[in-house]
């Protein structure tokens, strides 16, 4: 809703649709009748926010009750935040209007850790206090959720609560809550935050737990104020996938965003044990939706949107037990509808002619894959689980079917990686330039483009490589410049992460509750939008943490130790420490790991299942094929 105030300086800013609100399908209620207002906030531009699929399931749920009013904001962009800031005007939500100020609860999902300092950036905006100690009773209660909540603590002091892991049925507890202790007169915060610790599964109060150190900065020990308090903080799952709520009629943007298409969420979880990928080890257990009920969704989608792609969503979609069936169903409509589908985390080795066949929209697009590494060696050690000969016959399928452009994901730094891994990289990517006019169909001879895209090894938490360091940032300029002067063919495009991004990544992937003190000290200095390259200032970060007395290779570099008392070991995602660990050391001696499917591992991840017990004792999790 756009106040009289918000014209008169929508007027002076660019792409002013990203604060108006009234997109088709947004949710007005009576503010009246509400009990709970709740604004969602994602700390970056409404391009991207509005992509992200979280949000629209998450708000669908609030929204679903009939005493709640969800409401949407993102990060302003500086036109926007100076015309605030001039004209003495909060941030607000975009469909009432209102200030955030007048919310119950303003909830922001941590995507990516350089978005941290945007949360404090929309706070400042709504003037309300960053610290959680300095918000009265009179301010929103602040929570976070998303995957960087799987470590809280370098944003542990700006946070009233965080909601571990996913998040459907816990919000609903959270708000029933809230709403049952608002009816009493003597509403106390500390009061209701202390019962929704230790009522509420995977509800993380950071205010309510002391932190000691050791000398070396490392964590001594980490603990409850309270006995009743739990002393690890279990993550909420949904069990039953097909059953819960999936929005279908999503708010459709009034300007371009970044994904504006339907994202079909086919299966949460992944049966591979990728050694670097975090996001593989806590949404496990693997749990799908059936092809029929996601045909049902994408149809009831897509007349309530008009939306001409269709995006089949997962960590790996190849994996997906009923893909093909799948694709059959959709194929049925969405080829009369003129609907593409696309299929965007395809596993090399399970890519085939039949489905580049099936889905129209990858005949029309870069075909892109992930071999992480270049050697065998080293993908056995990251347990990518792939051959050479997988990568070439998956590459030859592409050029067949008259294909001209690939791109090929690897990283930099990866724990056991030699100089020779590197040019390994630049050589596969010439071989990729050979197969091309070794090609079966040559009719279609278009321009060639191998384009081979470089990120950095950033060791996250809960994941095998959680106790590895990150390589030095003159190490990994040193990486990117080996590998720019082995690359000589004009066919073969070469992208690389910037590396300084890439370290504070690191740093904050891996840091406790001190790192608050750096990132307060670096908003106050002017640090916002740091996932952006132009407006990433590393120079300001480096004084940030001068100021503070601390050193971002002290986190970015370390290496711990087995028994070390990790910043997120309070945190149970179901794979347990000691899994990580003969992770960890298979990975030193290069030894793979099966997929789940092929063989369970007993990571643990199967306690969240409700049929985890039988007489055989723990079972696998993941559906079999």
């Amino acid at each position: 809703m756009i106040k009289q105030e918000h014209e008169k300086i929508l007027k002076k800013v660019q792409k002013p649709a990203r604060y108006t609100g009234g997109e088709y399908n947004e949710i007005i209620k009576d503010k009246s009748k509400t009990d709970v207002r709740f604004a969602f906030a994602f700390p970056d531009m409404y391009e991207i926010g509005m992509s992200n699929l979280g949000i629209k399931i998450l708000s669908g749920v609030i929204n679903n009750l009939d005493y709640a009013w969800c409401e949407r904001v993102y990060a302003p962009a500086k036109d926007m935040a100076e015309q605030l800031t001039e004209n003495n005007i909060d941030l607000y939500a975009l469909e009432s209007g209102d200030s955030l100020r007048e919310f119950d609860f303003i909830g922001f999902t941590l995507q990516y850790e350089l978005c941290y300092s945007n949360v404090l950036y929309m706070l400042n905006l709504a003037h309300i206090p960053l610290l959680a100690s300095e918000r009265g009773e009179d301010f929103p209660i602040i929570i976070a959720g998303g995957p960087c909540t799987y470590n809280p603590e370098p944003v542990a002091n700006f946070f009233d609560l965080f909601v571990i892991g996913e998040g459907e049925d816990v919000i609903v507890e959270l708000m029933d809550l809230y709403r049952e202790h608002k009816k009493n007169k003597d509403f106390n915060k500390q009061k209701f935050l202390s019962e929704c610790a230790k009522k509420i599964e995977g509800i993380y109060v950071p205010s309510l737990y002391d932190v000691e150190y050791k000398i070396d900065g490392k964590i001594k020990s980490f603990t409850p104020k309270d006995g009743n308090l739990p002393i690890v903080v279990t993550k909420r799952i949904i069990a039953d996938f097909d059953s819960v709520y999936f929005p279908t009629n999503p708010v459709v943007p009034n300007i371009d965003i970044v994904h504006d298409r339907i994202t079909l969420e086919v299966f949460r979880g992944c049966i591979r044990g990728c050694r670097f990928c975090q996001a593989g080890f806590v949404y496990r257990p693997t749990r799908e939706r059936s092809a029929e009920k996601l045909n049902q969704i994408a149809l009831e989608s897509y007349k309530n949107t008009g939306y001409n792609e269709i995006s089949l969503a997962s960590l790996s979609i190849s994996d997906y037990t009923e893909l093909y069936g799948l694709t059959d169903k959709l194929t049925d409509w969405t080829d009369k509808c003129s609907v593409n589908l696309s299929l965007p985390s395809m596993r090399i080795d399970a890519f085939t002619q039949e489905l580049l066949d099936k889905t129209s929209s990858v005949r029309q697009s870069t075909l892109t894959f992930a071999p992480e590494a270049s050697s065998q060696r080293l993908r056995d050690i990251i347990n990518k689980n792939l051959t050479e000969q997988d990568i070439e016959e998956t590459i030859k399928i592409a050029f067949n079917s008259g294909r001209s452009s690939i791109k090929l994901y690897f990283m930099l730094g990866l724990p056991g990686e030699t100089d020779e891994d590197i040019i390994e990289i630049a050589n596969l990517a010439k071989k990729t330039v050979g197969l091309y006019y070794k090609r079966e169909n040559k009719q279609r001879n278009k321009g060639l483009t191998v384009t081979i895209s470089v990120a950095s090894f950033v060791p996250k938490c809960h994941t095998p490589f959680c106790f590895e360091r990150q390589n030095s940032y003159d190490e990994l300029i040193r990486k990117q410049k080996l590998l720019k002067s082995e690359i000589n063919s004009n066919k073969i495009k070469y992208n690389y992460h910037d590396a300084k991004i890439s370290k504070l990544e690191a740093v904050f992937a891996r840091g406790d509750r001190k790192l608050s003190n750096v990132l307060l000290e670096a908003v106050k200095l002017g640090a916002c939008f740091d996932g952006w390259d132009e407006l990433f200032d590393f120079e300001l970060w480096q004084k940030a943490f001068e100021n503070c007395g601390l050193k971002m290779e002290d986190y970015a570099e370390r290496v711990y130790s087995y028994d070390d008392v990790l910043p997120w070991d309070f945190i149970d995602v179901g794979v347990s420490k000691e899994f990580f660990i003969e992770e960890h050391k298979k990975a030193k001696s290069g030894k793979v790991t099966n997929n789940c499917r092929e063989q369970c591992m007993y990571c643990g991840a199967s306690v969240f299942m409700s049929d985890k017990n039988n007489e055989g004792g723990e079972r696998c999790c993941c559906p079999k094929i």
